[in-house]
C-alpha cells in the first residue's frame, strides 16, 4: 500500500500515513493542502438516496493542520543508518546486505564516544571486530566518509523504501548535497 508523506503546515515533513489514514484526514477536513499529482482515485459506498458512489482524491503530499514544531530531531536506527552510508560498509567500502552490517561507533562508546549521527557509521562485521575498542586511527582505518545527522528531508527519504517521484522531489530540494542514495 502506497505511503503518504505528511507535512505540517509550515511544509516541513512530519511523517509517513497510510492512505487510510489520509483518506480519513481527508475525510476529517484536516488536510490544508495537498502537493503533487493525485493517486488513482479511492471508490467508497453507494449514496442510498442518490445512488450515487463515494469517490476521494489523495494527493502524494499532504500537509494537516495543527502545530508547527520546529526541532526535528531524527530517530537513529540501524536501517536508516545503513541507509544513509548506502549499505556500505565506511572502512572497506564494499556493500553488503543490511544482514551483514553492524553500527559501529566512531569513537567507541566506552571511550566516551556517543550514540549518534555524527559518531556511527555502517560497518562490515569483519571490519568492525578488526577496529575493536579503537579509533579509526589507532586502527589504522581511516573513514571513507564523513558521518553526518540528517536533515528532515533526507531522514524521510531514508525512513521509507518506495517513495513516489512527487515524493523524492519535494524531499531532494532540501537535501543537504548530492548523494548517492538520491537517485
Amino acid at each position: 500500500m502506497q505511503a503518504i508523506l505528511k507535512l505540517d503546515l509550515a511544509g516541513q515533513p512530519r511523517g509517513w500515513m497510510s492512505l487510510h489514514e489520509a483518506i480519513t484526514a481527508y475525510a476529517r477536513g484536516d488536510v490544508v493542502y495537498g502537493i503533487g499529482e493525485p493517486l488513482p482515485p479511492v471508490f467508497g459506498g453507494v449514496q442510498r438516496c442518490s445512488g450515487e458512489r463515494s469517490r476521494m482524491d489523495v494527493q502524494p503530499i499532504v500537509a494537516l493542520g495543527g502545530r508547527i514544531v520546529s526541532n526535528f530531531s531524527p530517530p537513529l536506527c540501524n536501517r536508516t543508518l545503513f541507509r544513509r552510508d548506502d549499505q556500505r560498509c565506511l572502512y572497506c567500502g564494499n556493500r553488503f546486505q543490511r544482514s551483514e552490517l553492524t553500527r559501529d561507533h566512531v569513537l567507541p562508546v566506552s571511550r566516551g564516544g556517543g550514540d549518534r549521527w555524527e559518531n556511527v557509521v555502517a560497518a562490515c562485521k569483519r571490519c568492525n571486530w578488526q577496529k575493536d575498542n579503537k579509533t579509526p586511527e589507532e586502527a589504522h582505518m581511516p573513514l571513507l566518509a564523513v558521518p553526518f545527522r540528517p536533515n528532515p528531508y533526507e531522514w524521510h527519504f531514508l525512513a521509507k523504501e518506495r517513495i513516489l517521484s512527487d515524493q523524492m522531489e519535494y524531499l531532494s530540494r532540501q537535501f543537504k548535497a548530492e548523494r548517492d542514495w538520491a537517485h
